[in-house]
């Protein structure tokens, strides 16, 4: 009887095991601000900064871009400048 008990446990498990949905991945809040960017990983201040300016020339709400679309050029540029000053 305890036999049956457990061998059901474990079809229970594994069909839970197989449905269930996988966690949703967030990417890293600094691989994001890269992706914004269009910058690699070894970006140093400068060309962080250099491409904040060619994107801002083009996204910036006084040229006709959104100014969500600048919100978020300015934090991935914050962030990556930030992660610069204070890498861990």
């Amino acid at each position: 009887m305890l036999m049956k008990w457990i061998v059901a446990a474990l079809i229970v498990w594994g069909v839970w095991v197989l449905l269930r949905k996988p966690a949703k991945k967030r990417p890293s809040p600094l691989g994001e601000a890269r992706r914004v960017l269009g910058v690699d990983a070894r970006a140093d201040a400068g060309e962080i900064r250099a491409a904040h300016r060619r994107l801002m020339t083009e996204l910036h709400p006084d040229r006709g871009g959104s100014e969500q679309r600048a919100r978020r050029v300015n934090a991935a540029r914050d962030t990556l400048l930030a992660a610069l000053k204070d890498p861990l």
